[in-house]
């Protein structure tokens, strides 16, 4: 079982009959697209080894006080634009201190995350969980993930920061997995999908 969160995507699959299955996933924004948002309405400002998501990881260890936001899980969807609304207009009201609200914010959108990941464990009775994509470097999430996989007798891995952002060379892999297995696409047919979806490709090369 595997949870993507990044700023692009927020995806629980895993792999079934050929391909990976989506068995959750975001009806809006992704995960990382809303940290980011707020990160940024809030003022903080991306450094090198330090980037927005980062920085409202950092803030939220000072928080203490949990504040009511939306939580919306549909089945095994979750929405997460209304949290960032609302998180982004109790911040500009200044009620409320800025650690209290990064931390409310992500306790709000990684219990939805984690509740469906938990959802897709107990339904596949998978053995091991992965957690990629860039928001997989978030400590409060892989606790999170962790005892979620513990009480499901699941193996939880975090795929290294290095190789869970944008990558050149995991684009260039998994074409000569495709090339290696016979997926292969004339140059006249070729074209970008950007709605391609990650259910919809073949996979001869797992098992």
């Amino acid at each position: 079982m595997t949870l993507y969160v990044s700023g692009g995507n927020t995806i629980v699959s895993a792999f079934a009959s050929g391909r990976y299955r989506v068995f959750g996933e975001t009806l809006d924004i992704a995960l990382g697209n809303c940290l980011d948002v707020f990160a940024r309405e809030a003022g903080f400002k991306q450094r090198k080894g330090m980037p927005l998501g980062a920085a409202v990881e950092q803030s939220a260890v000072g928080g203490k006080t949990l504040i009511s936001l939306p939580y919306v899980v549909k089945g095994m969807d979750l929405s997460l634009s209304g949290l960032l609304t609302a998180a982004k207009s109790l911040l500009h009201e200044g009620k409320y201190k800025l650690e209290d609200l990064c931390y409310s914010l992500q306790e709000h959108a990684f219990s939805m995350v984690t509740e469906v990941t938990e959802r897709a464990l107990a339904h596949t009775e998978k053995k091991e969980l992965l957690l990629t994509g860039g928001v997989a470097a978030n400590k409060r999430l892989q606790l999170m993930l962790s005892a979620v996989a513990e009480e499901h007798e699941s193996k939880l891995n975090v795929v290294p920061r290095e190789f869970a952002m944008d990558n050149g060379a995991m684009i260039a892999w998994t074409g000569a997995l495709s090339y290696k297995h016979g997926c292969l696409t004339p140059i006249n047919e070729s074209h970008v999908n950007l709605r391609w979806r990650i259910d919809k490709v073949d996979v001869p090369w797992a098992k």
